[in-house]
């Protein structure tokens, strides 16, 4: 029985594309999930996963309101896939939190969801951390799952072998495209730094998907969220001579480097181990 439950009634849909992007890991700042989250608000239903099925309730706990000492509601973690139509296009979003439970079986689900549905490509949208700062543009690397996928401009990388451990994001993608479905993946760099919200790198993921999908997209509200943030770190810069030493770091670590350069695989490694350690109950044995 599939972990899925489809909606009473699908939209008709033509070669719709699918935007897959989970909160959690491979979302630093939250900015690849709010970059989602600006384009499927509001889509109507598709799909919906079986959350007692797929969430460990301990590790990701639902909300409870309690207003005036009455329990009123309780908000369930979700993971579902909403229809959009952006320009010309039929986009489904794939969102919500990142499952913690059955992974293999949830991969096989999608595949076989995204080939009922017709899925012409699969999109992953993800953000990492990088050794970069807020008064950089914002570096996006891309993957491709097969050589043509990739529009003029989109740069494969990293270069090298990047061994890291994977979102269940990854383990869908490759479920998709070993089922015939071509997929890419975008993914922002974030500075280390960053702690809830980075706008400019959901700014530049947008463009990017826009971009790739010859469609245009309202972002003139994040646009204004990103300038309202970067004076923000500026200020805090300012007042910090310690996160002052760490942007003139990686300013000068950037060098004058191509703004598009992307790390090598080892480079990009390092970072996400650093920003591992740095995580609530990380183990003092990491190597």
């Amino acid at each position: 029985m599939p972990l899925y439950h489809l909606a009473d009634e699908l939209p008709k849909l033509r070669e719709p594309v699918l935007v897959a992007s989970f909160d959690g890991w491979v979302d630093a700042a939250e900015a690849a999930s709010d970059a989602v989250s600006r384009i499927g608000s509001g889509g109507a239903l598709v799909a919906r996963f079986d959350g007692d099925a797929i969430y460990d309730y301990r590790s990701r706990r639902p909300v409870l309101d309690v207003l005036d000492g009455r329990l009123t509601e309780l908000r369930w973690p979700e993971l579902a896939i909403r229809h959009a139509n952006i320009g010309s296009r039929d986009v489904l979003i794939f969102a919500g939190a990142e499952p913690d439970l059955r992974w293999q079986e949830l991969a096989e689900d999608v595949a076989h969801l995204a080939l009922r549905l017709g899925v012409e490509q699969w999109i992953s949208l993800g953000a990492v951390p990088g050794a970069v700062s807020h008064t950089m543009p914002v570096p996006v690397m891309a993957t491709a799952s097969e050589g043509g996928q990739l529009g003029p401009g989109d740069i494969a990388g990293p270069e090298g072998l990047l061994r890291v451990p994977s979102a269940a994001l990854s383990a869908f993608e490759m479920a998709v495209s070993a089922a015939g479905i071509p997929a890419v993946g975008f993914f922002a760099q974030v500075p280390p730094y960053a702690s809830i919200g980075y706008a400019a790198a959901s700014l530049a993921l947008l463009h990017r998907l826009a971009r790739h999908l010859g469609v245009a997209l309202d972002v003139e509200s994040l646009v204004d969220e990103e300038r309202d943030q970067r004076q923000r770190y500026d200020a805090a810069v300012a007042g910090d001579p310690m996160l002052r030493e760490t942007v003139e770091r990686l300013q000068s670590a950037a060098g004058d480097m191509e703004e598009e350069r992307l790390p090598s695989g080892d480079e990009l490694a390092r970072e996400i181990q650093r920003f591992l350690r740095r995580q609530p109950g990380a183990g003092d044995d990491e190597d």
